[in-house]
């Protein structure tokens, strides 16, 4: 299940809810997953474009960029239109996942600059030939479980003088109005409220987990880090909702649906099953307020030259 301030990623790391736990489960069809995942970084793609055009004020002509969890290489791809001069390696421990991101690259265009690591995060940064201008870990790091380890092998992987950016935090995601004519007012916040136990017991449960503060600019500079910056980028669809917005919605509250059965109060079921029934004029693919407003935080920190 996953809440969506961090969904994108972790849809991915279970192949069905959140965790990028440990090693992706041998019984997922990772066609039919990387398509979903394909279509929803797609949708995203604003968000990552506004947040690489921030990067490059800072970042100048990065010779290798590093994507740490890439998927099916939507924003990979997006760096190699972003930064046209650079190499791109996508790391990614779900091979078939990189196959479609060489595939893609090759289809736009930038596959002779292009390359994949297949591995779990961080070891896999060490297959690397050279260290990274700019490594972006989108949602990745919190699934692993001492993150404080994790940000000081991602700063070995540095070159002098090179950027890390990480995509954590910001708000959960809205998608309805607070009252939506149909069981009590507030769905989801308290949706949102049910993820956060959820999130916190993933991390808890996850291999060598480790508490920490999660103030991400401190984090990076006790990793040796310099020149911490944050910002937020905002994805906001209004309604009504296009055909891919809403079926962005629809996947993400089946998850919730499914991943928080045990927790719901049967209200709140009642509710997201309509919401999901197609044939119900009340559900997300066809009701006309159906809307995605999010936040998107990346935090950004320099390797001392």
């Amino acid at each position: 299940m996953a809440n969506d301030h961090h969904d994108q990623h972790d849809q991915h790391h279970t192949g069905h809810g959140h965790g990028h736990g440990r090693g992706h489960g041998a019984d997922i069809d990772w066609s039919e997953m990387g398509s979903v995942l394909e279509a929803q970084a797609e949708l995203f793609s604003p968000v990552y474009e506004r947040a690489m055009a921030w990067l490059a004020q800072k970042v100048t002509e990065p010779g290798l960029v590093v994507d740490a969890g890439s998927g099916p290489g939507v924003v990979s791809c997006l760096f190699a239109e972003a930064f046209p001069a650079a190499r791109i390696v996508a790391v990614d421990s779900a091979a078939p996942l990189l196959e479609r991101a060489r595939a893609r690259a090759v289809r736009q265009g930038v596959g002779d600059r292009f390359d994949t690591v297949a591995g779990e995060l961080p070891e896999a940064l060490d297959k690397l030939d050279y260290p990274a201008d700019l490594l972006w870990a989108s949602r990745s790091l919190h699934h692993l479980g001492d993150q404080r380890a994790a940000l000081a092998a991602f700063a070995a992987r540095l070159a002098p003088g090179g950027t890390l950016a990480l995509l954590e935090g910001g708000l959960p995601s809205r998608f309805l109005p607070r009252d939506i004519g149909m069981g009590r007012p507030g769905l989801q916040a308290r949706l949102d409220a049910l993820a956060e136990d959820w999130f916190a017991r993933m991390r808890a449960d996850l291999p060598n987990s480790v508490a920490a503060t999660e103030d991400w600019p401190a984090l990076l500079t006790a990793a040796g880090l310099r020149h911490t910056r944050t910002r937020t980028f905002l994805l906001d669809l209004p309604a009504p909702a296009g055909d891919r917005a809403r079926a962005y919605v629809a996947a993400h509250l089946s998850r919730v649906r499914e991943g928080l059965a045990a927790t719901l109060d049967a209200g709140d079921r009642a509710t997201l099953d309509r919401l999901l029934d197609p044939s119900d004029p009340a559900s997300v693919h066809v009701r006309p307020d159906v809307f995605v407003l999010g936040a998107y935080t990346v935090h950004t920190a320099v390797r001392p030259v």
